[in-house]
């Protein structure tokens, strides 16, 4: 069976078990978790979720209206559109929730690329961990709180952390023209206070 491609959503292929890069953004780009608390929930049910479905994540950035992952699957593995719903319509439910709105569009869609190079890998990983900076958020990526880049530079060894740091990702092919906020004005003030931005 073939998959058709719909001009206004990118087309998700039959899954396989194997290692994705993933991203998804918010409806219209609005920034629905732009606070300290709603980064750490949606970072938090990301992590759960994936763990769940039998999902390894070596990557991710959560921001205020998108974010980004690299993780590895197995045949045993859920497929990735099917947990990726549950998170999008909890994640969806908790922030109409909060923000007093019932049933507000909150995700738009998500882009799926089954990494099968090595390099495309190593080069995702690292744009993923960098991608706090990339997006002028703060100076080092273990300094944003949302990212996996503090917990692989103190898991990894020196030589993996400037392995993965050491690939180009000024040319990846990325969709990602996101514009991002702070966590919260305290967290943009303490960032420029600290020098971080």
């Amino acid at each position: 069976m073939s998959t058709i491609c719909w001009p206004h959503a990118p087309p998700h292929w039959k899954w396989r078990a194997g290692t994705y890069f993933v991203t998804a953004g918010t409806y219209l780009r609005k920034h629905r978790f732009g606070s300290r608390p709603r980064l750490a929930y949606l970072t938090r049910e990301l992590l759960a979720l994936a763990d769940d479905a039998g999902w390894h994540l070596e990557a991710w950035a959560v921001f205020s209206n998108h974010y980004h992952f690299v993780a590895k699957s197995d045949d045993d593995s859920k497929p990735l559109g099917s947990w990726l719903r549950v998170l999008h319509g909890r994640s969806a439910c908790w922030v109409n929730r909060r923000d007093g709105m019932r049933g507000c569009k909150v995700w738009h869609n998500f882009r799926d690329t089954l990494l099968t190079i090595p390099t495309s890998y190593l080069a995702r990983l690292s744009y993923v961990h960098r991608n706090p900076v990339r997006h002028g958020l703060v100076a080092r990526p273990d300094l944003y709180p949302w990212c996996s880049a503090g917990w692989f530079e103190r898991n990894a060894s020196r030589s993996q952390v400037a392995t993965i740091y050491g690939f180009k990702i000024d040319r990846l092919n990325v969709d990602d023209d996101f514009e991002v906020l702070g966590a919260d004005a305290k967290l943009s003030e303490e960032c420029r206070r600290r020098g971080l931005v």
